[in-house]
């Protein structure tokens, strides 16, 4: 049960749906300005919970780190947007309870409901009777108001932002090398007869028609291939960092004195 006792607790735990799945976090508890029960509870959704949406207290649960409603996650995230600025009118009201479908309470004040979240120490609209000495908008508390800000936290999560891969083709060029290729050719030698070539001369007798044959050779060029490794090549990954700037706006209270000799409120 949600009650007055524990709604410090309330903000910033974390809110499931009734389908299990997270919505947010609690950002605001909107308490009734007559019974003082809490009734509504803003949830911050979005990238850095900048985007605040109502759903009821009606029927929700609190186990002190869980805060679990009666309706889906679907179905809180697209309510009404109304701004999260301490109070709901009439209008407002009627507008979420005709969307969660859950009835609209009935009171004859035409001003807003609800007050500001109890953890915020904020003011009520002017039609009150002024009161001192305790917080107007939450009987529960005691003589001093407690000043919130928001402040930023900023991490960083792995993402996939490319990928690589290596792939292996053949490519053809020609290749020219010069090289030495050796041939034989005919030389024809003459000497004249000496008396030491006239026997070899005189052998033949007679005139006569001869042939004489020499084999010529030579060298051809003979071209062979063979596939030889030379390198190896491989992927791998390196971290390298740098500097980013994030920018975002933060939100803080601040408490200022309210002059009774200037303050407009209707007296007692």
């Amino acid at each position: 049960m949600i009650d007055t006792t524990n709604l410090n607790d309330l903000i910033g735990a974390d809110v499931y749906g009734s389908d299990d799945h997270k919505i947010g976090s609690v950002g605001q508890v909107y308490v009734d300005s007559e019974a003082q029960t809490p009734t509504w509870v803003t949830i911050k959704t979005g990238l850095f919970g900048t985007s605040e949406t109502f759903a009821p207290l009606d029927d929700a649960s609190f186990d002190g780190n869980q805060v679990r409603v009666a309706y889906t996650k679907d179905k809180v995230k697209d309510a009404p947007r109304i701004s999260s600025d301490g109070t709901i009118s009439h209008e407002e009201e009627d507008a979420l309870y005709a969307y969660y479908g859950n009835g609209a309470p009935t009171t004859a004040s035409d001003a807003p409901l609800y007050d500001q979240d109890a953890n915020r120490g904020g003011t009520t609209p002017d039609t009150r009777e002024s009161t001192e000495g305790y917080d107007v908008t939450n009987p529960t508390t005691d003589d001093a108001m407690t000043r919130s800000e928001e402040q930023l936290h900023v991490g960083t999560e792995k993402v996939e932002t490319g990928r690589a891969r290596l792939r292996k083709h053949i490519v053809t060029e020609q290749v020219t090398k010069t090289v030495p290729v050796s041939h034989e050719e005919v030389t024809v030698t003459r000497e004249p007869i000496t008396d030491a070539n006239i026997g070899d001369a005189m052998a033949d007798g007679d005139l006569t028609s001869e042939e004489h044959e020499v084999v010529l050779t030579g060298e051809r060029v003979v071209t062979s291939k063979e596939t030889v490794p030379v390198e190896r090549v491989s992927l791998g990954t390196e971290t390298v960092t740098e500097q980013q700037q994030v920018t975002e706006d933060v939100s803080h209270e601040e408490i200022e004195l309210v002059d009774p000799d200037t303050d407009n409120r209707p007296s007692k």
